[in-house]
């Protein structure tokens, strides 16, 4: 960290997601009549946070004058059930972001590789360690998903390397067996493997893709999940990394100070576990929209390149005049520009799918933008 940088800088280097309708406020908030700002940059689950999640945390509120339990006892032991998998090899956090740190002030790698492009976090814990970061950049030809020459590139100076299934922002998926040979090619080097599976729930077949059966045969293997995206929790913070090595998890755990998990986070997460017809609904939503957006999308000029979850990264080909994203804003519609994704530039984006309602004004404002524009 360069501490001479002045205050905006670090503000700016720091805000690099999506979701940050705090900015997009100010600076709406400063025009005659601003529009009512509708937020497609964040990946939410656009049914909000479940009803039942809501009553119990009322319900619970009398209890949070105590601190919470640090082990996430309860939680822990209901994760296990739900993921299949031992509650030993199960840790919960702030988030999967609070994991994400944690796992590399735990190992403290040298050389690192993660795609290009991909989730920024990865690269921003890397460098809070002074990391050497190397980039598998995916091409545009292949749709940017990641394939087999993924294998050729790892060697034994890499410490680990981050994988997003599905990626963000692009939406694609990498097959179980893929990451299988993957997952060999890693232990055969001495290569800590992390896989982020927190979009794996919006998928129509999540078993296809996820690698949890797989820790049982690799102690190099971390898979991540969050309550966030898939529960509507992102203001609540609440993930959980899964490895069978022990050793590790303790690791990963005394980095981290030790009440960081709510005590409303772990009551938030014992009830969103249980809200089955909740996810069963979501599915069928994202699908239904998802099929509309991509339409309508192609309709109006944007490139649809993947759309495996619950956003779609597309292209928009634009040869002059003012960006997409910035047309879209001053109607009040966020969208995730993608330029500053390493492997990406000017014209990415990744919208996420947001109710019926929200996706119709999505699109009449890209039908009123796009009129006025010339394509290529």
């Amino acid at each position: 960290m360069d501490f001479n940088m002045n205050q905006s800088e670090l503000i700016n280097r720091k805000l690099i997601h999506g979701g940050d309708i705090y900015s997009a406020r100010e600076t709406l908030g400063k025009m005659e009549n601003p529009p009512e700002l509708i937020d497609f940059s964040a990946n939410i689950n656009p049914l909000g946070l479940p009803e039942g999640v809501k009553k119990a945390l009322t319900e619970a509120a009398g209890s949070f004058d105590i601190y919470p339990d640090p082990l996430c006892r309860d939680l822990v032991r209901q994760l296990a059930e739900q993921e299949g998998v031992t509650a030993e090899w199960i840790l919960c956090g702030n988030g999967a972001a609070d994991l994400i740190f944690r796992m590399v002030y735990a190992v403290k790698p040298k050389k690192a590789m993660v795609l290009a492009p991909t989730f920024a976090e990865y690269e921003e814990a890397l460098n809070a360690v002074s990391c050497r970061v190397v980039y598998h950049r995916l091409d545009s030809e292949s749709g940017f998903r990641a394939g087999e020459e993924l294998l050729d590139v790892l060697d034994g100076g890499l410490d680990m390397l981050f994988l997003c299934n599905p990626n963000n922002p692009t939406g694609q998926l990498m097959k179980k067996e893929f990451l299988y040979k993957v997952a060999l090619k890693c232990r055969e080097l001495g290569i800590l493997l992390l896989i982020d599976e927190c979009f794996n729930d919006f998928l129509d077949e999540p078993e296809a893709y996820s690698v949890k059966e797989y820790l049982k045969d690799f102690n190099n293997l971390v898979v991540l999940k969050a309550f966030t995206k898939i529960y509507a929790m992102a203001g609540i913070r609440l993930g959980h990394c899964m490895t069978s090595n022990e050793a590790l998890k303790a690791k990963i755990r005394m980095v981290g100070q030790p009440w960081s998990v709510s005590s409303p986070a772990q009551t938030a997460g014992m009830q969103a576990i249980k809200e089955k017809e909740y996810l069963l609904e979501t599915k069928k939503l994202i699908r239904t929209e998802r099929d509309y957006l991509i339409l309508e999308l192609q309709k109006n000029g944007l490139e649809v390149i993947a759309s495996g979850a619950n956003y779609i990264f597309v292209r928009y080909h634009q040869n002059e005049g003012t960006s997409l994203h910035e047309q879209l804003f001053d109607k009040g519609i966020l969208i995730r520009n993608c330029d500053n994704y390493h492997g990406l530039g000017p014209g990415y984006y990744r919208i996420c799918i947001r109710k019926h309602e929200d996706n119709v004004k999505l699109v009449e404002a890209l039908q009123d933008i796009t009129g006025r524009n010339q394509r290529i």
